[in-house]
């Protein structure tokens, strides 16, 4: 699809700011596999939806096949191709809709909607109410209300309280399926293009998120930041920042 707005690519160039890499966000070590590899092959994480896509989309070829499965309970609604590794469970009245990977130790819980080119990684624990869509949840996060993450990379230990949300798609105007304009990032005085229409936010290891609290698109918030309650958060926070 052609972009609209085409902005400051970081397609091509020989550096790439800290602050758009994988690693600044996220300690991959320990993830499993395909996490692990998933961050360590991206170059910015602008790059990492693209690369769900393609794994999920072929997981045979990416070595997604376990010997083992997980536990899919009965009452459990499971459509498409939904990978649920050893040591995970999908609890009844869950709802998953693959292409999706869910790592060993992750528990979907009743009430949960998980939607296709997700990763559930390591640990995760998702509760009712809570919706999942074209993201990943790096290891050992917590969506245990109602909450909503699409078109986003969250680090380990992440928790997200309740009634929290990002958004992925700009609405300057009459929302339009699909998207047609590119989202951005203003970073050290730059406009950079994420090469997507829908992009959330980046979330680092070890944040917090208050209740209610909103994302806007293109946010990236790195690990360690505090962010006391407030209703809107959006731009580049680094690590270790507090936001009132």
């Amino acid at each position: 699809m052609q972009l609209s707005n085409p902005t400051l690519s970081t397609a091509g160039t020989d550096a790439v700011d800290v602050r758009l890499t994988p690693s600044y966000y996220v300690q991959a070590a320990g993830l499993g596999g395909f996490v692990e590899g998933l961050l360590a092959t991206c170059r910015t994480v602008f790059d990492v939806k693209g690369a769900i896509t393609l794994g999920l989309d072929s997981p045979a070829a990416t070595g997604l096949l376990p010997s083992e499965r997980g536990v899919v309970e009965a009452g459990a609604v499971v459509d498409g191709e939904v990978i649920v590794e050893a040591g995970a469970r999908v609890q009844a009245g869950a709802w998953v809709v693959g292409p999706v990977l869910i790592c060993s130790g992750a528990v979907i819980s009743r009430g949960a909607v998980v939607r296709d080119h997700s990763v559930v990684g390591p640990g995760c624990q998702v509760g009712f109410g809570a919706e999942i869509a074209r993201s990943l949840l790096a290891g050992g996060c917590f969506m245990k209300h109602p909450s909503f993450i699409g078109d986003s990379i969250v680090g380990r230990g992440v928790n997200v309280g309740a009634f929290c949300s990002t958004t992925g798609l700009r609405c300057t105007g009459p929302v339009i399926e699909p998207a047609m304009d590119e989202i951005t990032v203003t970073l050290g005085g730059r406009r950079i293009g994420t090469g997507e229409t829908k992009f959330g936010a980046v979330i680092g290891d070890g944040v917090a998120l208050p209740a209610g609290t909103v994302l806007s698109p293109g946010t990236l918030i790195g690990p360690g930041a505090v962010i006391y309650p407030r209703d809107h958060v959006g731009g580049v926070l680094p690590a270790g920042s507090r936001i009132r």
